[in-house]
C-alpha cells in the first residue's frame, strides 16, 4: 500500500523526537544517531567503530530507553562461549524436563561490546539471531521478539588478541559508523556536567516499542522508482569494479541500502526515494562489506573513498516522485 503525505509528515516528526531524544545522552552527534535510528527503523543492525569512552555504551543505553525497550550488553572476551549470548537448556529435576534459560541476546537493543575480541565460534552464534530475530537451541526456535538491533563494537587499537570479523558476519551489519570524539563546544558542555555519570538512565521514554514495528512496517512501503533501483544497483555493481577492490558489495547490501533509503526518505517526510536518499547512505551501508585490495590499503586507499569515486563516476536520475 502506498504511503500518504500525511503518513509520511507523521513518521518524520516521529523520527526527530527518536533522535532529539536520545541527542540528550549523545550530545553532537546528531548524524550519527540519524543513522542509528535508521538502522532500528529498517530492521538492521550498526557495527560502531570507535576509540574506547565515545559513548557507544550510552548510546544503547539511551535508544533503549527511548523506545521503552529492554536492552543488555554482552563483554566480548577470548573465553566467552556461545551459550553465554544465546542461553542454554538446562534440566530441572523437580518438572522433569529441560527448561531453556534465555541469554542477553533476547533484549530489544544489544550491545555487543568489542565483538572482535571473541573467538569466530562465538561470534557466529549472532549469525542467525541477526538474520532471522530467532535462536535455535537443541532444534526448538526461541523468536527474540521486535524490535530488535543489535549494536556491536570493535576498537581501532590493540589489535593483539583479537578476532577479525569475517565477511559473512559484516555483511549483516545494515551500518557501520563512528561517534568519535566530541567538538569543542560540547567537550566543555560535557565537563561542567561532569557529575552526571548517567545520563543514559535519565532518558525518558517517548514511544513504545511496538510503535517501531509499526515505523519500520510503513518505512517499507515507501515508493522506490525503477530509476532510482537501477541508480543503486549502478553503485553496488561499481563496488565489483573498482580497481582498488578485491571483493564487491553482495546482493544482499544492495537490498539493505534499498531498505534503508526507504526510512531515510520517510525520516525527511518524503513518499518516494530520491538519488539523494541513496548517495547520503552508500557509504555507511556499502564500505564495511568491500575487501580492498592489500597493497591499495596498505598505500592509504579507504572504502569511502572508492565509494565516493563510484558516485562522481555515475549520473544520477532526475528526481520523478510517487
Amino acid at each position: 500500500m502506498a504511503v500518504t503525505q500525511e503518513q509520511a509528515d507523521w513518521f518524520a516528526d516521529a523520527f526527530g523526537k527518536l533522535v532529539d531524544n536520545v541527542d540528550q545522552a549523545i550530545l553532537g552527534k546528531r548524524h550519527v544517531i540519524e543513522l542509528v535510528v535508521t538502522a532500528l527503523l529498517s530492521s538492521g543492525h550498526v557495527l560502531l567503530e570507535d576509540f574506547p569512552g565515545t559513548g557507544k555504551t550510552v548510546l544503547a543505553k539511551a535508544l533503549a530507553h527511548t523506545i521503552d525497550g529492554s536492552n543488555s550488553r554482552i563483554q566480548f572476551t577470548p573465553d566467552l562461549l556461545p551459550s553465554d549470548v544465546t542461553g542454554v537448556t538446562v534440566y530441572d529435576q523437580a518438572q522433569g524436563r529441560f527448561e531453556f534459560h534465555k541469554g542477553p541476546i533476547f533484549a530489544s537493543i544489544v550491545l555487543a561490546d568489542e565483538i572482535n575480541r571473541a573467538s569466530p565460534k562465538t561470534q557466529s552464534a549472532l549469525l542467525e539471531v541477526m538474520e532471522e530475530s530467532v535462536v535455535t537451541i537443541d532444534g526448538v526456535g526461541h523468536p527474540v521478539g521486535s524490535p530488535f538491533m543489535v549494536i556491536a563494537t570493535q576498537n581501532p587499537v590493540e589489535q593483539a588478541g583479537t578476532y577479525s570479523l569475517p565477511e559473512a558476519q559484516l555483511d549483516r551489519f545494515l551500518i557501520k559508523t563512528s561517534l568519535g570524539y566530541p567538538d569543542h563546544d560540547t567537550a566543555v558542555t560535557l565537563l561542567l556536567d561532569s557529575s552526571n555519570r548517567a545520563r543514559a538512565d535519565k532518558i525518558s521514554p517517548i514511544i513504545a516499542a511496538e510503535s517501531i514495528t509499526a515505523m519500520a512496517a510503513l518505512a517499507s512501503d515507501v515508493h522506490v522508482d525503477g530509476s532510482v533501483a537501477g541508480y543503486l544497483n549502478q553503485i553496488v555493481h561499481g563496488t565489483r569494479e573498482a580497481d582498488d577492490v578485491v571483493l564487491g558489495v553482495s546482493m544482499r547490501g544492495a537490498l539493505a541500502l534499498a531498505r534503508a533509503t526507504k526510512t531515510w526518505a520517510i525520516a525527511h517526510g518524503r513518499t518516494y526515494v530520491t538519488p539523494d536518499d541513496v548517495r547520503a547512505l552508500a557509504a555507511p551501508v556499502l564500505a564495511h562489506r568491500m575487501i580492498i585490495d592489500p597493497e591499495a590499503d596498505f598505500a592509504g586507499v579507504k572504502a569511502d573513498a572508492v565509494i565516493e569515486r563510484i558516485l562522481l563516476g555515475i549520473e544520477p536520475p532526475a528526481y520523478r516522485a510517487a
